[in-house]
């Protein structure tokens, strides 16, 4: 039990540490500060501990002033990985040269972002002709010519810092310059001049990859018409493609912009699916089958850092869930979190993505079984009890996030994602074999671009429905950081009334 109090105060004081930081810079010696604290206090536990001739790390009891000292130790380390990342991506040169126009050159390192009337493009500049990044720029450049992963292209335009959204008193403003930072980008240009240079600059194995998740959204582009061909490729391969604005606004809504694209919000769905289609298998070939699909599907979309961070999380809860060890499974996800964070501390409060994915993760463990059982009255055929199940506690575990970040509360949310969500597998498994099959024959792979086609316009149609409802959703002006953390705090003091109820049951019938 010690092992565990050490593991958990560290952790939290970690995250408390970066959490801090992320608001707050108050200079170097404010970590040195709280290690040189944390030492001193673990001192004077020590001291405490010999003068009543105890073990300081003694099974029985620790002194509380030992945990206290790992706890602020854990959050000096926090403040320090913040610091130690704050500058990523700040270039002196080019800090110089904010408000001119400058000639610039380097690769395109992320796939283009296509939007309804631009793209958006990740370039790392280059320092020399050693290829050495001297930092990134978001180019918002023309919809046409196109460009592609691995481009080296040649930038002319006026280099500017990006600013966040709204005025600077709103309480919705968007932190547009923190949201870059994260991934490391500082300097935007909009619509400068742009040539290509040259080619296959990129990863090897991402160009391969990329190549062919563009052939596979050709051939489905071919069969599918839009709108369902961009809404089918950013389910099937996280493909960058608009639905255009109106459509996007629908999405949102009605609750389900999550489906969109790739996230950690629907990827649990997807995981949680596909281990209930492959519940007649033996456990371990089912964690085994479960676990690749989705590792299969994460590379399969490019492995981006999103996905990657939902797939990981979505594979816990294949463990869990099969496993039934609910204890082990939450010390594996916080594991996880902490070394994405350790990895990223911009991610903690600037990536919602991963806070949807966590979150959710989250759901799905410890909501999810207890909605089920109280569903009895719901039928197990098509895994339909599950599915309800898992949208449901998905639903309500991010829902204080999303009125946080968003501010809009769908009324319609629960029941469209409820007739959306179950389609979601069977349109991405006909829509996949419709894109694979294209490279052998269209003809082929007509039937099964038939069948996903008429699922897409289905949920098309479920969407343009709920959203046409007057009372579909209502703006929440705003929804404060104390109500967000009271609502987690109720969830986390329900499941510990939860917990030791069930225990004393346990207790006593075991007597």
């Amino acid at each position: 039990m010690t092992r565990d109090k050490f593991f958990y105060l560290g952790l939290a004081g970690f995250a408390l540490g970066v959490f801090f930081r992320s608001f707050y810079d108050l200079g170097a010696s404010f970590w040195k500060f709280l290690i040189f604290l944390a030492g001193a206090i673990l001192v004077a536990s020590l001291i405490s501990k010999k003068s009543k001739k105890a073990k300081p790390f003694s099974e029985k009891k620790v002194s509380p002033l030992f945990l206290i000292s790992v706890a602020i130790f854990a959050s000096g380390l926090g403040v320090w990985r913040f610091d130690f990342s704050a500058d990523k991506g700040i270039v002196r040169t080019l800090e110089e040269k904010i408000g001119q126009t400058v000639l610039l050159e380097g690769v395109i390192s992320v796939e283009p972002d296509e939007r309804e009337n631009n793209t958006k493009l990740t370039i790392d500049i280059e320092k020399d002709r050693l290829a050495s990044s001297a930092g990134k720029i978001l180019a918002t450049v023309a919809l046409y010519p196109e460009f592609s992963y691995g481009d080296k292209v040649q930038l002319r335009g006026v280099l500017e810092k990006p600013k966040n959204f709204g005025e600077p008193n709103d309480l919705r403003q968007f932190d547009y310059i923190s949201y870059l930072a994260k991934d490391g980008i500082r300097y935007v240009m909009f619509q400068p001049t742009i040539t290509l240079v040259s080619s296959g600059n990129g990863n090897f194995a991402k160009n391969i990859l990329f190549g062919f998740k563009n052939s596979f959204l050709e051939n489905i582009g071919k069969i599918i018409p839009e709108p369902a061909v961009s809404l089918l490729g950013g389910l099937v391969v996280g493909a960058k493609r608009s639905l255009g604005e109106e459509w996007l606004e629908k999405f949102r809504t009605v609750g389900v912009i999550h489906i969109v694209v790739l996230s950690g919000y629907n990827i649990t769905i997807v995981a949680e699916f596909i281990m209930r289609l492959l519940a007649f298998l033996p456990r371990l070939v089912r964690l085994f089958f479960g676990g690749l699909a989705i590792i299969l599907f994460a590379v399969m979309t490019g492995g981006s850092a999103t996905v990657v961070r939902a797939s990981l999380m979505a594979i816990l809860v294949i463990v869990a869930r099969a496993t039934g060890r609910i204890y082990d499974i939450t010390r594996a996800l916080l594991l996880a979190g902490f070394l994405m964070i350790l990895h990223n501390p911009n991610i903690l409060i600037f990536d919602i993505s991963f806070q949807l994915s966590f979150l959710s993760t989250l759901g799905l463990i410890y909501l999810s079984p207890a909605i089920e059982n109280r569903l009895g009255f719901l039928t197990e055929k098509l895994q339909l009890r599950q599915i309800v199940a898992a949208t449901i506690a998905t639903q309500v575990f991010v829902l204080p996030l999303l009125l946080y970040q968003m501010g809009k509360l769908s009324l319609v949310a629960l029941p469209a994602n409820l007739l959306i969500l179950p389609t979601i597998p069977w349109t991405m498994l006909f829509g996949f074999l419709a894109g694979a099959l294209g490279f052998v024959s269209q003809i082929i792979a007509l039937p099964f671009a038939f069948i996903s086609y008429i699922l897409l316009t289905f949920q098309l149609k479920i969407v343009a429905f709920f959203a046409a409802l007057p009372f579909a959703s209502i703006s929440i002006p705003y929804f404060p950081a104390w109500a967000l953390f009271f609502c987690y705090a109720v969830f986390a003091l329900l499941k510990f009334l939860s917990t030791t109820s069930q225990f004393k049951l346990a207790k006593k019938s075991s007597m």
